[in-house]
């Protein structure tokens, strides 16, 4: 499974919007600079977000968007899966030898824990010394 550009500045759009759930709208050019993204591509991916109920647009000269829902109420799960599609690592799972089966699923099912797990705000609250450094991992 590769997260696409789709996925990735969704979710920087989503946790520039949970920094400020509570205040003023925000537009997306604002968001865009901050994050050195294209306000163009993120205006593509606002419809599915304000369709889902995750975030609203004001219009006006102090118009922008905000949150619809506490950022601990929004996690990674439901960004990633509105804007990518459901997750999957392998296709025609069932093509799989059983062995194998249970591999992809336990991955499929570790995913989607974590993302599950992680709200927006984790996110927005996450500090670099958090960051765990040495470990080097191998699939």
């Amino acid at each position: 499974m590769k997260i696409s550009t789709k996925g990735r500045y969704g979710l920087t759009l989503m946790i520039s919007l949970a920094r400020r759930y509570g205040t003023d709208t925000v537009s997306l050019k604002t968001i865009a600079e901050e994050n050195e993204l294209s306000d163009l591509y993120l205006e593509q991916l606002v419809g599915p977000l304000r369709n889902a109920g995750l975030i609203r647009s004001i219009r006006g000269a102090k118009g922008g968007y905000q949150l619809m829902k506490a950022p601990s109420d929004i996690t990674a799960g439901d960004i990633i899966r509105l804007l990518e599609g459901p997750i999957t690592l392998v296709e025609a799972l069932e093509d799989e030898p059983p062995a194998q089966q249970q591999l992809w699923i336990k991955i499929r099912d570790a995913v989607k824990d974590v993302l599950d797990e992680t709200t927006l705000e984790d996110l927005m609250n996450y500090r670099e010394q958090n960051v765990i450094e040495g470990y080097m991992y191998y699939i």
